[in-house]
């Protein structure tokens, strides 16, 4: 189940397209099974959770949470049958990524599913701490956009 929790006012958004977006992307990941949960928030917000967690006192586009820890990319999360079946959490700020997508001329919607990709890669392992690590998750998300991509012709 993909739960969105929407607390920002400033910037209006479809949620239903939203949550189509994360489905879609983890039906392409084949992780439709697994819960995902989504907070649309603010700058102000967002930066509370970057410096508390980061040591970031900044506001930031998307924040992700892990639900399986120390997974390896491109490892499939198996959980025990007594584990939840939940990949994590994103927080996103609306505000900074309306700005970001309005900075390279898309609507807000194209900008938010490469966010959702970028986070979800995070919570199935992928990190971007080294060049190698960085082009693996490029490839994944480019592999993820573009099936998105095609769902859409």
């Amino acid at each position: 189940m993909i739960k969105i929790k929407n607390t920002q006012k400033k910037i209006k958004i479809d949620e239903k397209e939203v949550y189509k977006i994360a489905h879609d992307i983890l039906t392409i990941l084949d992780y439709s099974n697994f819960d995902l949960g989504i907070w649309l928030t603010t700058n102000q917000t967002i930066r509370k959770y970057n410096k508390l967690y980061r040591k970031k006192d900044k506001p930031t586009d998307i924040l992700s949470f892990q639900f399986y820890e120390k997974i390896k990319p491109g490892e499939r999360i198996v959980p025990k049958p007594t584990e939840t079946k939940d990949l994590g959490d994103l927080i996103i700020s609306l505000e900074y990524a309306k700005k970001d997508a309005d900075k390279q001329g898309k609507l807000l919607i194209e900008h938010l599913k490469k966010l959702l990709a970028h986070g979800i890669c995070h919570l199935i392992g992928y990190e971007h701490e080294t060049d190698q690590d960085y082009k693996k998750m490029q490839a994944r998300e480019s592999y993820i956009l573009k099936k998105l991509d095609g769902l859409d012709n």
